[in-house]
């Protein structure tokens, strides 16, 4: 309160609507505990007198967000919405391409993947055919409702839903663009619908060269030689590649876990090999190649499929040992025959080292007052993988972890960490000489808009660490300092390093809050120095779009737009970096001139180009 007493102008609106917000907010998590004690939600007055404060609480708070938003500077406020002509916003970076979704790869009587909308009621039907009507009404409800149910923070699923998790309630994802894989001139970019591949010019911008449908999602790409893997995790996968999906609780034609493609002629892929696993396969990582085999890890977050699909496979069962949770599966895949595919084994990497209890972690919940409820720690969504150190990084739903994957068949854990403001640790990536980690916190599962005015600006965050004698040791938190509207999905997504010689840099996609450059040279203390946003989708309706991934490769930036298609970036020189700096980044090599989402490779420079970087910095 002295804060506020103290501050005039603009800066005292912003602390005073941060602090009403911060009450009206108390207000609602009151009724949130009064409605979770016993009998509550029976008493008809009682529920409806905390129904009304919730509600007239929340709206004021929506409308305090917008006037706390309306105060920020920042050009990424309050762009215009649309689909194809949104306001944009830009900085230090110049866009060089912006690529539709090839055909079958979208909707074309919804390419926005817009809601559809519910007609109205008539008390008597007059023209005769009210049973259609109401059957179409009810189809556009439930669609409605399955996707508000990402975006509304009160729903009573589960709180951190993925974006595979809501697809499934929902055909709005079914054509998503998702991960993004490089191997000398040529990009392949998943989907929840299949993949794409294209040819990417001098200029950087690819030219679509074949698409393979096979839907199922996630769609996560990986490439080795001529081996391609994609991650299934859906129920409607087929191991046929179907379009009709694959209803019913069991059905055995159903396809959950990784493809295998051989792409030794980018024109005409063809599936050779499959691995089912109980959880399907959310994302995966190349941990080692060689001339006989691939050992890939594979993490699953999805339900338990049923032991009548797919043996072997056991859910929560309290007490049973045997569960598919608490364990991430290596996969083998031999390149003489990739049809021998298979799960050679699934390490309890979450144990207790003392008791050898598989729930060894973190257990859910939060941390105290005033903390982010965190996921338990029974899977990891991504683990990045670090061949040539010897090290990967997990996100692991409840922790982060550092392991020790020298034997590849046995990742073993190095240090282990918790974050009261992690709602969900999703992703990591090194930096180039593997000192540092970032971690994501997708709060919210990516599918709600974590990036208003008055959300937390250490929630839905990075968390950079740095490695200190095998210890990860916390430095800062960094949230794209943009406020974006309720209209948009934001939150911490994928990216990858800038290989800049002498900095740490990090290209990151924040789902519909744009794509944004970190400088984190300074481990505590990161900073933004480019950007790119546009506005949302529509100004009526959440609708799930924005990057999924935005990856440096070959001298660009390449993001994938969930709902609109492909944008390719190049850095401009500025005040936080030189035109020597960028050259340098371009000049780059890669291991096997390739990139892989979530294998890092260490790159290299020539001598004379470290050389000139260092000297730019110096005003040389």
């Amino acid at each position: 309160m002295k804060a506020l007493a103290a501050a005039k102008g603009t800066e005292f609106d912003r602390q005073f609507l941060t602090l009403m917000i911060a009450h009206h907010e108390g207000a609602v998590d009151m009724v949130e505990k009064l409605l979770d004690e016993d009998g509550t939600a029976a008493d008809p007055v009682l529920y409806q007198f905390v129904s009304d404060i919730d509600s007239e609480q929340t709206t004021e708070i929506e409308r305090m967000d917008k006037l706390l938003a309306g105060l920020s500077g920042d050009p990424r406020s309050g762009l215009a919405a649309g689909f194809d002509n949104a306001g944009e916003a830009i900085l230090n970076l110049t866009k060089v391409a912006s690529l539709p979704k090839p055909a079958g790869f979208f909707n074309p009587e919804n390419p926005a993947d817009l809601r559809p909308p519910v007609p109205p009621k008539k008390d008597k039907d007059k023209d005769g055919d009210g049973e259609e009507k109401k059957e179409a009404a009810a189809a556009a409800e439930r669609a409605v409702a399955a996707a508000e149910a990402a975006a509304d923070p009160a729903a009573p699923a589960r709180e951190e839903e993925d974006l595979t998790e809501f697809a499934e309630r929902s055909p709005l994802l079914d054509f998503a663009n998702t991960d993004i894989a490089f191997f000398g001139d040529v990009m392949v970019a998943g989907s929840y619908h299949g993949f794409n591949i294209y040819q990417l010019g001098k200029d950087g911008v690819p030219a679509l060269k074949s698409s393979v449908v096979c839907p199922g999602g996630q769609g996560d790409v990986s490439v080795v030689g001529n081996i391609l893997v994609m991650s299934v995790e859906q129920t409607r996968g087929r191991i046929d590649c179907g379009l009709e999906g694959a209803p019913g609780k069991v059905n055995a034609e159903r396809f959950r876990g990784l493809r295998v493609f051989d792409i030794s002629d980018l024109a005409a892929p063809r599936q050779v090999g499959q691995v089912q696993t109980c959880r399907g396969s959310h994302t995966h990582s190349i941990v080692s190649a060689d001339d006989t085999r691939l050992i890939v890890y594979n993490s699953g977050t999805a339900g338990v499929r049923e032991a009548e699909e797919l043996a072997g496979c056991i859910g929560e069962i309290p007490g049973d040992a045997r569960t598919a949770l608490f364990s991430i599966d290596v996969i083998e895949i031999p390149l003489a025959d990739p049809s021998k595919s298979r799960i050679v084994k699934s390490p309890r990497v979450f144990a207790d080292e003392t008791s050898g209890t598989i729930a060894g972690l973190w257990t859910g919940g939060d941390h105290g007052d005033g903390t982010q409820r965190t996921a338990p720690t029974d899977q990891c969504h991504d683990i990045t993988v670090f061949p040539s150190l010897k090290l990967a990084a997990g996100a692991c739903s409840g922790n982060g972890i550092l392991f020790d994957i020298a034997d590849p068949l046995n990742p073993k854990r190095i240090d282990v960490v918790t974050d009261t403001t992690f709602a969900y640790w999703h992703s990591a990536t090194f930096n180039n000489d593997g000192t540092k980690v970032i971690f994501t916190d997708e709060w919210g599962g990516g599918g709600r808009p974590r990036c208003k005015a008055s959300d937390p600006k250490t929630w839905g965050a990075n968390a950079i660490y740095d490695i200190v004698d095998g210890k990860l040791v916390f430095r800062a938190h960094y949230k794209m300092p943009a406020p974006q509207t309720d209209k948009e999905n934001c939150v911490a997504h994928n990216g990858s390093i800038i290989p800049v010689p002498g900095r740490d840099l990090f290209a990151q996609a924040w789902y519909q809050g744009g794509l944004s450059v970190m400088d984190f040279t300074d481990s505590a203390n990161p900073k933004e120095i480019a950007y790119f946003d546009r506005g949302p989708i529509d100004s009526k309706q959440m609708i799930v779009g924005g990057y999924w991934s935005v990856y440096w490769y070959a001298g660009h930036i390449y993001g994938t737009e969930i709902t609109r298609g492909i944008d390719v970036f190049a850095l401009k020189p500025s005040e936080f970096l030189t035109k020597a700096e960028i050259a340098a980044a371009k000049a780059a090599k890669y291991e096997d001139n390739r990139f892989n989402p979530q294998t890092q490779t260490r790159v290299t420079w020539d001598k004379k180009v470290i050389e000139a970087a260092e000297a730019s910095r110096k005003g040389g």
